[in-house]
């Protein structure tokens, strides 16, 4: 959804919500190192996790938490 151009309207306040319930979840930051991608129950690629933690890091900079 956050590729599309309709998702791009909420994308940071998408991202702060889903870091905000793995937070909640107690899932913990995954890190572009690659552990997180080899160990995940879900395969979530290490481009996604990247994409993810790109759009967080821009998130935070930008928006009132």
């Amino acid at each position: 959804m956050g590729l599309l151009p309709q998702g791009k309207i909420e994308h940071k306040h998408r991202t702060m919500k889903m870091v905000a319930q793995m937070d909640k979840e107690g899932f913990g930051m995954c890190s572009n190192i690659g552990a997180c991608s080899a160990e995940c129950p879900k395969e979530i690629s290490l481009e996604n996790i990247a994409r993810m933690n790109r759009g967080f890091i821009g998130a935070s900079l930008t928006t009132d938490k």
